[in-house]
């Protein structure tokens, strides 16, 4: 069976794994690549956690990459970065790590390699036209369209936490205003609660406490905004399947659920015939698989 070095280069870790090519993972570290603060290029990074576990790596059948930023995955470069990562901009992955290893790299965007992960072995196995969406500090997410994964031009369609839901809305650091990610991540959720009721709440004390009015009320609002977002893209894309990733995937009952009555309200009747709305199935190790699997998909 076929092995490939995977790679999941985060915003503050580094995975490292050697995925099969039926998408079983034999083995996984982390390692931090803020450690000083980016002083030392993430690709830096990289290469000295290669060098330190393999000699050879030819014999592997490649090195997959699933990389946050925007990826332009034609070139396996870094053409965009959201957050204060520095020395990472305009970083050749493929080409470098090509050039070191003698072969071949693919790279992808983070987001999109959790959509393909769960095409190929997850909630969305054996669906064709499939929406991932993964909401957390950010909103970032995968779009299928007729098993192929859209890319666009340059590699980075798909920018689900960046269209606009409120023309006159919140001001986002991308320079639009009204983003999706702005009403629909678990940041703005625990800003809102937070400013609410004066607390400190993190995502998972916000839903142990839902039974609070207020509480209730705002995490009312805030699965209303993300259903809004989401049954645009179903007017958009016409999906069999919604699949929702990140921690709060998880509350099937107080999240997942009272989202799907919504999506299901809020769509025209004939967009949501069939659609399912679940929560995503892999956890950390999807960013890596989904890589390998976009490797083969475009070997074949």
């Amino acid at each position: 069976m076929k092995q490939f070095i995977a790679l999941d280069i985060g915003g503050t870790a580094l995975k490292y794994g050697i995925v099969n090519e039926d998408g079983s993972i034999l083995e996984s570290l982390e390692h931090s690549v803020n450690f000083d603060n980016y002083e030392t290029p993430i690709i830096q990074t990289i290469i000295n956690v290669l060098d330190r576990y393999q000699s050879d790596y030819t014999k592997f059948s490649g090195i997959a990459v699933s990389a946050t930023g925007q990826i332009d995955s034609k070139l396996g470069k870094v053409i965009g970065v959201g957050g204060n990562i520095k020395n990472y901009l305009n970083t050749n992955i493929k080409e470098t790590l090509e050039n070191r290893y003698k072969i071949r790299c693919e790279v992808l965007n983070d987001a999109n390699a959790v959509a393909a992960a769960e095409k190929w072995i997850g909630a969305a196995k054996n669906c064709r036209n499939v929406i991932a969406i993964t909401i957390g500090t950010g909103v970032g997410g995968g779009i299928y369209v007729d098993n192929q994964l859209l890319l666009g031009q340059r590699g980075i369609a798909g920018e689900i936490g960046h269209f606009s839901i409120h023309s006159h809305g919140v001001k986002c650091s991308c320079g639009n205003v009204g983003c999706f990610e702005k009403y629909a991540s678990m940041r703005a959720l625990v800003e809102k609660v937070n400013t609410a009721l004066n607390v400190e709440y993190n995502g998972k004390i916000i839903f142990e406490n839902i039974h609070d009015v207020t509480v209730s009320k705002i995490v009312d609002e805030w699965i209303t905004d993300i259903a809004k977002g989401i049954v645009s893209l179903v007017h958009i894309f016409n999906p069999e399947m919604i699949v929702i990733g990140g921690g709060v995937s998880k509350q099937e009952k107080l999240f997942v659920e009272p989202l799907r009555k919504k999506i299901q309200n809020i769509a025209m009747p004939r967009f949501s015939e069939n659609l399912e709305i679940v929560g995503a199935k892999l956890e950390n190790g999807a960013g890596m698989v989904g890589a390998v699997y976009y490797f083969i998909s475009q070997a074949t």
